[in-house]
């Protein structure tokens, strides 16, 4: 293994003594931020020098940046460098405000790039989306931290894609799991063959026998756990045995609905402080479930593993690379007064993302509700009308009923 930087290959010892310099200076950049400050109290920055006394700090909660940047727009004084000095401000779903820089491997995707084989000579057609959300950014901030060249492709446009990718000789694909094969499938439609060996993908699950059907399609894919207010989490090599937790961010599982660690091996869900100074966001709880692997990985990198995505700690899913929450589907209920109840039904159907809004009304023409969950959801979706009282009474408004293993 050729490691990315000396971080990755450090002793234990020697990443605690840097952790202990590290996390003073991240804390005191996130004093300076005044929503951040006012989160953490008064804490002695001096004092937190290790994981255990980071988990003495509050957990700061995806419903609590959202309602901050609602009081303090657009990124609700979390940010300790000021917005005009960001390079990009982006949109999610919800709506979430990120800052985005260009400075090297600002997301830190670059180390995932170079442990998936990408590099100098790879020219990457990056099928993120460009437009509002950061992924597209994201990965072409990655690409040229390791020396590739890119495509600037974005979503849909199939056939483009393909011809596109033949005339260019693409290498690398990057984007969601599903759309790859899209892609291929339409190539070989066309009579095309294409030169990709190499899939950097996120946004969604990688399920196992996707995996396979580009192993058999002499493409190695490789997928990240990343997310637009953290950047690089945690990410798969060449061992394929958990996901390495990347250099710049200090990652903690702990039983859902509270900021308590919990033993090796349990499932709980991902707390993530980032040591990124100009955006510090400190035990930021990301809803997703994951577990501590034991030991090192084969590969040589020497960080903590992780198991990977396991499910959500609540019930905000994420649909064909798009997060849909359920402040999103109470909206949906609220634009119409015949609608009772509803629910939104993530299921896959031909190694594609399919979701199924199920509204509770007594109407009976399902057009009439498709242009406002498009707009409220920001995703496609089949409608399906059931009758008032007929939806589960579990509290349940977004489910998933995909498997993951």
């Amino acid at each position: 293994m050729t490691p990315f930087d000396p971080l990755e290959t450090r002793s234990l010892d020697q990443r605690a003594a840097d952790l202990a310099q590290a996390l003073p200076r991240v804390l005191g950049a996130a004093l300076s931020a005044p929503g951040l400050a006012a989160h953490l109290a008064q804490i002695g920055p001096e004092q937190i020098t290790s994981v255990e006394a980071l988990a003495t700090l509050p957990v700061l909660r995806k419903s609590a940046l959202v309602a901050a940047q609602g009081v303090t727009p657009p990124f609700g004084g979390l940010n300790a460098t000021a917005l005009t000095d960001f390079e990009h401000v982006f949109q999610s779903p919800g709506p979430i405000y990120e800052p985005g820089r260009v400075s090297r491997d600002w997301w830190r995707l670059g180390r995932f790039l170079h442990a998936s084989g990408v590099g100098r000579g790879d020219i990457v057609q990056n099928c993120f989306s460009y437009h509002l959300v950061p992924a597209g950014m994201m990965f072409e901030n990655a690409a040229q931290a390791v020396g590739a060249t890119v495509l600037p492709a974005g979503t849909g446009q199939t056939e483009l894609q393909v011809t596109a990718a033949r005339d260019i000789g693409t290498t690398t694909y990057a984007g969601t799991p599903d759309f790859l094969k899209i892609i291929l499938e339409k190539a070989d439609a066309m009579g095309v063959s294409l030169a990709i060996t190499k899939a950097v993908v996120g946004g969604g699950a990688l399920f196992p026998s996707l995996r396979a059907f580009y192993t058999e399609r002499g493409i190695t894919c490789r997928q990240c756990y990343a997310t637009a207010d953290l950047g690089n989490v945690a990410y798969e090599t060449d061992a394929l045995d958990g996901m390495v937790v990347d250099e710049g961010v200090i990652v903690e599982i702990v039983r859902p609905g509270t900021g308590d660690p919990v033993p090796e091996g349990e499932v709980g869900e991902v707390v993530v402080t980032s040591l990124n100074p100009d955006y510090p966001l400190i035990r930021f709880a990301t809803g997703d479930l994951s577990a501590v692997l034991p030991g090192e990985s084969p590969c040589g990198r020497t960080n903590m593993r992780i198991k990977g995505w396991m499910g959500r700690a609540d019930q905000t899913t994420k649909i064909k690379g798009m997060f849909v929450r359920p402040e999103q589907v109470a909206a949906l209920v609220s634009k119409h007064a015949e609608i009772h109840r509803a629910r939104v039904v993530a299921s896959r159907a031909g190694e594609k993302d399919v979701m199924t809004v199920l509204i509770e009304t007594r109407a009976a023409n399902p057009a009439l509700y498709e242009e406002t969950v498009l707009s409220t959801l920001k995703l496609n979706g089949q409608v399906e009308l059931v009758p008032p009282g007929s939806l589960p009474n579990d509290g349940l408004v977004i489910e998933d009923l995909r498997r993951y293993d």
